[in-house]
């Protein structure tokens, strides 16, 4: 049923918005029993510019035919009649002969499926998906505009986080120090998130995957066609596992692999943002002003002479801050994600050569959504405290310890030069337990799954994708090259695989690979 305002609004700037309009559909699909208010509520769909929380939202929010609402659900779905919770919704309407909606999510955990929703609509319009199906996407609960959000640090103790190097300091006194600020930090968590405990025992993938389930619902959807990337396909995979007969499609792009500790898939990650380095080093050295030199085997060390002395001897970047060796790693890890920054990345080793730090900084402050006028989204903190409660806490130092010597010799180029430390981090000291573990999930009557994998990801390794999709018992879609994550990314043959899938279910012959 869909019910419409008469009268168009306008925005400040006398732009005509479209009015808000309210649906409502009978509840879709098996409804839990005592969810049934949450299962068949109506959505009141407006103008996004109420929604932005950020300059990466407000730009995006600004994408064409757009429009936002807010689910409610429940806080704790062991208490479905107590306290409820929001969370934010961006929809781009199919333009065609619509099979329905196709729900994104982006990863972090922590990062937001309304802004990636809004970037994917020019993508999802040239492959066709966008005549198809309606692009959702929504803010995890805790994130974004999702209310209330997950709160830790103010953004100036955030910057100051960021510019204090003896986070990495392996000496009694320095795993003390590092110990007592995690410790703060996740006090800091509770005691600033609305809610409090209660908030944060209830932000895990477990609850998302209900969400989802309301979501999918609430569209009208009698069964859930999604794109996760990233932690997103930890979403896609954990909901496959709930609800496996309530999953139409499925695509999962940059995998995280099921059955990986909180320690594993560190020392996973920091190989692949190793081979990643390895690949940049290739590259950049076959430059003329390749700030690394000229020969590749003498990258990593290349690179540690040009940023280990910013621990003692920080550089400044024009704003009153200064880069750290902390924000100079950030910077490349930023860059490494992406084969199109690596000229941004090589002009900015080079910039440092020049004691100038801006550019470094600026990818920094990319990756951890700090805007111009130095506030702070929401996924840091929210990544935590996701994580916090996913996974088991790691609590003995010697595996910790172990887990770091190990990092480094995976990713030499990350290595500081100083003792590895074993320092716990915040989820030792978390207020509240976990409600997930790893583990190959079940998923008897589910739909066939196409998962993407890439064969230098720099984040989660291709490996992942392939332990994915055999514990799904899905398909396999491989591309060759150095990215994280890569469908609606430009890629032909990638995307005319997935867009098949996801509109008639056809997966892609076994053994299929893609290559730029």
């Amino acid at each position: 049923m869909l019910i419409a305002a008469p009268l168009a609004a306008c925005t400040s700037t006398g732009t005509a918005v479209p009015a808000p309009t309210t649906e409502s559909h009978p509840p879709s699909g098996p409804v839990p029993a005592g969810l049934e208010r949450f299962y068949g509520q109506s959505l009141t769909w407006a103008d996004c510019a109420p929604y932005a929380t950020s300059e990466d939202s407000r730009s995006a929010f600004q994408a064409k035919d757009v429009q936002c609402a807010r689910l409610t659900v429940p806080l704790d779905y062991a208490k479905p009649a107590g306290d409820t919770i929001t969370l934010g919704l961006l929809r781009r309407k199919a333009t065609g002969d619509r099979i329905g909606s196709l729900v994104v999510n982006p990863g972090g955990p922590g990062a937001s499926g309304m802004v990636a929703a809004a970037g994917l609509v020019k993508p999802a319009t040239s492959s066709g998906l966008g005549k198809r199906f309606d692009l959702v996407g929504f803010d995890p609960r805790g994130i974004g505009a999702s209310q209330p959000a997950i709160h830790c640090l103010t953004d100036s103790e955030r910057d100051a986080d960021r510019a204090d190097d003896s986070e990495t300091d392996g000496s009694p006194a320095g795993v003390q120090k590092q110990e007592a600020q995690e410790k703060d930090f996740a006090a800091k968590c509770a005691q600033r998130t609305d809610d409090g405990t209660g908030m944060l025992a209830n932000v895990g993938t477990r609850d998302v995957v209900k969400d989802l389930d309301v979501l999918r619902s609430v569209l009208g959807d009698e069964k859930l066609t999604y794109l996760g990337y990233s932690y997103g396909t930890r979403i896609g995979s954990a909901y496959a596992e709930a609800f496996p007969k309530n999953v139409r499609a499925m695509i999962l792009d940059g995998a995280v692999d099921p059955e990986q500790d909180a320690v594993e898939s560190l020392v996973a990650q920091g190989q692949g943002f190793g081979t990643a380095f390895t690949q940049f080093a290739k590259w950049c050295t076959a430059q003329q002003d390749c700030a690394l030199g000229a020969n590749p085997d003498g990258a990593v060390k290349a690179f540690q002479d040009l940023v280990r002395p910013l621990i003692d001897f920080p550089v400044p970047v024009g704003d009153g801050r200064k880069l750290s060796y902390e924000d100079a790693t950030t910077g490349v890890i930023q860059a490494l994600y992406q084969q199109t920054l690596w000229d941004t990345l090589n002009s900015g080793l080079n910039e440092l050569k020049q004691q100038r730090g801006a550019t470094l900084e600026k990818l920094a402050d990319i990756y951890n959504e700090r805007d111009s006028d130095g506030r702070y989204g929401t996924t840091q903190d929210a990544f935590t405290a996701i994580r916090c409660v996913d996974d088991p806490r790691v609590t003995d130092p010697a595996v910790i310890l172990k887990a770091q010597e190990q990092y480094v010799r995976v990713a030499p180029f990350l290595d500081d030069g100083r003792p590895a430390s074993a320092a716990r981090d915040a989820c030792a000291f978390w207020p509240v337990p976990n409600t997930s573990e790893p583990h190959v999930p079940n998923v008897e009557g589910l739909a066939k799954t196409l998962v993407i994998s890439t064969t230098n990801d720099p984040a989660t390794p291709y490996q992942a994708g392939v332990n994915l999709a055999k514990g799904l018992k899905g398909a396999l879609l491989t591309f060759e090259g150095t990215q994280h994550t890569v469908f609606l990314q430009g890629v032909k043959c990638v995307d005319q695989a997935g867009t098949d899938y996801l509109v008639d279910g056809t997966v892609p012959p076994e053994g299929t690979r893609c290559t730029p």
